[in-house]
């Protein structure tokens, strides 16, 4: 039997992770929990049944259960398998490795080409917590911004997974890049955890001056960015996020890609360039149009109109 709590949100540790499932739970607009997975050992293992071993301490995990548990990530897919069980409706953004089946929603991206289903809800991207909303209230917050005379540019800059920081020459044709394009344009960058101090320190160099504007990873005060993505005229994306392009597309300027991918991200940005969204950056013109892209509200669509909430 479920309880009054109508969706239990099942949070990752890696934030990129948990936000798909919070981007979706926020999009429902009711009250959700977050229930915090602290894994063990056992959660690297691929485990083939619902199941919660894989959890260090499975706290919170009692009746009343929810209507829906919404989740993310490999390794939180047996806990949802689990809660399943117990009677309770459940969405799992990406890959969950077993158990395709038993999911009463699968949020999977396009470019894995799943297999169809009744269950299967392909995407474009990925899942996150931005919104038409979100960025109108951004718009509003930064209105200092509007200093930054137009075309503003913003640059989201990512860095390989692997761990490993951006190499500082790939860093260094970032900015030349994007004002070849836009030679007037001025740029406002954000980089990541990932950039890695060298590379941030190219792009400093680059864009001294008040012209431009720079967040790196660690300043301190309220990260802009945000109100970049509200205030931009257009966006240029490093291809190594599929997080930040994800939300990049979520505004209705053009977005642009830098840099080339590999494997799974490589046949994201083609799904990307094939349905009109992005450009790469070597072709960047500011006369390209799209839609703004909002999968994150279609998911959450898709899960009322099923009735679950």
């Amino acid at each position: 039997m479920t309880g009054t709590e109508p969706v239990w949100v099942l949070e990752d540790p890696r934030a990129g992770t948990a936000a798909q499932a919070l981007g979706i739970a926020e999009r429902l607009g009711l009250p959700f929990r977050r229930v915090m997975l602290r894994y063990g050992r056992l959660a690297a293992l691929p485990f083939p049944w619902p199941t919660l071993a894989g959890l260090a301490t499975p706290r919170g995990f009692g009746p009343p259960w929810p209507r829906l548990a919404i989740s993310a990530g490999r390794r939180a897919a047996p806990v949802s398998r689990w809660l399943r069980r117990k009677g309770v409706r459940t969405v799992h953004a990406m890959r969950p490795g077993f158990g395709a089946r038993d999911f009463d929603l699968l949020v999977l991206g396009r470019h894995d080409e799943p297999r169809p289903a009744p269950n299967v809800l392909p995407i474009l991207g990925a899942m996150h917590r931005l919104s038409p909303a979100r960025l109108s209230e951004a718009r509003a917050e930064w209105t200092g911004l509007a200093a930054h005379r137009a075309p503003r540019v913003a640059l989201l800059v990512g860095g390989p997974p692997g761990g490993q920081d951006m190499p500082e020459a790939e860093a260094a044709a970032l900015v030349p890049a994007i004002l070849r394009a836009v030679p007037d344009a001025a740029i406002l960058c954000t980089t990541s955890r990932r950039t890695g101090a060298a590379a941030t320190a190219v792009l400093a160099r680059e864009l001294r001056g008040a012209r431009h504007r720079l967040y790196a990873w660690g300043d301190g005060g309220p990260n802009p960015l945000l109100g970049f993505l509200a205030w931009a005229d257009a966006v240029v994306v490093t291809a190594d996020s599929v997080s930040m392009l994800s939300e990049a597309l979520s505004t209705a300027v053009p977005v642009f890609v830098a840099g080339e991918a590999a494997g799974r991200h490589a046949k994201l940005l083609g799904s990307m360039y094939e349905a009109g969204q992005a450009l790469p950056l070597a072709r960047a013109d500011l006369t390209f149009r799209r839609t703004p892209l909002d999968e994150t509200g279609r998911v959450a669509a898709e899960i009322r109109s099923r009735g679950w909430v």
